[in-house]
This record gives structure tokens, C-alpha cells and sequence, in this order.
């Protein structure tokens, strides 16, 4: 708990990579899971938002 009301409070860190998993639960693993899945979705949107960004810029610029 922060020592003054106006501390920033650090965010818990979801996951990472490479950390040893023997100590979690199989409910903490499940939820790192859904996590995880959640979060690659998002990327993937994104992935697909900036391929489509970058198809239309190829379109426009296209020389024939």
C-alpha cells in the first residue's frame, strides 16, 4: 500500500514471459490464458487495421 494518498500505484503485472509457472494455481494459469487470448486478439485487430491502412496508402500511391 502506497505510504501518501498521492503515490502512484504500480500496475500488477499480468504476465511475463519466461517467468516459472510451477507456482500458480490451475485457475491462475486459466486466467493468464484468457488473458493472454484476449490480448492477442487486440493485436491482431490492430494488425489488421494497420494492414488495411497500408494497403490503401499502396492504392493511392500505386503507379501504372
Amino acid at each position: 500500500m502506497a505510504l501518501f494518498d498521492d503515490e502512484p500505484v504500480k500496475p500488477k503485472r499480468v504476465h511475463e514471459i519466461g517467468q516459472d509457472l510451477s507456482l500458480l494455481s490451475v485457475g491462475e494459469l486459466e486466467e493468464r490464458i484468457g488473458q493472454l487470448k484476449a490480448e492477442i486478439t487486440r493485436l491482431d485487430a490492430e494488425l489488421q487495421a494497420k494492414g488495411s491502412t497500408r494497403l490503401a496508402a499502396e492504392a493511392l500511391f500505386r503507379r501504372e
